[in-house]
């Protein structure tokens, strides 16, 4: 189980996925959702972002600011509950 240094959700990892993640970005260890909103901020260039290392640090913040509302449980909920309504 590796926590993502972001939102704090724990995923469960292989030591080789995590090595690349930590590869590709900084060194952190990121959850899939996050890594997503990060590859997106570079490849779009929002914001400005043009690095890596920027789009990790404002992703951090964004995550900090909302940590009681982390937007990776949020979307976890509103999926359980889609997949509870269709069943």
């Amino acid at each position: 189980m590796v926590e993502c240094e972001c939102c704090g959700l724990k995923e469960e990892c292989t030591q080789g996925y995590i090595r690349k993640v930590e590869g590709e970005f900084d060194g952190k260890r990121l959850c899939g959702l996050c890594l997503e909103v990060v590859r997106d901020e570079v490849k779009k260039g929002k914001k400005q972002f043009v690095e890596v290392g920027e789009a990790i640090t404002a992703h951090m913040s964004f995550c900090g600011k909302h940590r009681n509302n982390n937007p990776a449980t949020l979307l976890a909920d509103g999926l359980r509950q889609l997949l509870r309504r269709r069943c």
